[in-house]
């Protein structure tokens, strides 16, 4: 692969709107090209009997089965509220 020249970086940089010295420019070529690097020797891996993977860690779904449980008595519920009308429980008005 290619290196990145410190003319290239300054350009990225320009079209990012980020300000770099030359010297920036420079260290960030060397660590392009570093990345690059380790990137062509991932490429080199025997990787053909590998099965692809999405996530390295294995998921597992944690979600409960769905299923309808009774909820609690209105009545007993209604004992403990302050005030309730028709079944509802009546709540300050906090919008005029």
């Amino acid at each position: 692969m290619a290196k990145m020249t410190k003319e290239e970086v300054i350009e990225v940089a320009h079209l990012a709107r980020l300000a770099i010295t030359d010297e920036e420019a420079i260290h960030f070529a060397d660590q392009l090209e570093a990345i690059t690097n380790a990137m062509e020797l991932l490429s080199e891996l025997d990787t053909e009997n590998v099965e692809p993977t999405t996530h390295v860690l294995q998921m597992v779904n944690v979600l409960r089965e769905d299923k309808s449980i009774p909820g609690l008595d209105r009545d007993l519920v209604m004992k403990n509220v302050k005030e309730h009308e028709g079944g509802q429980v009546k709540v300050p008005t906090i919008l005029e």
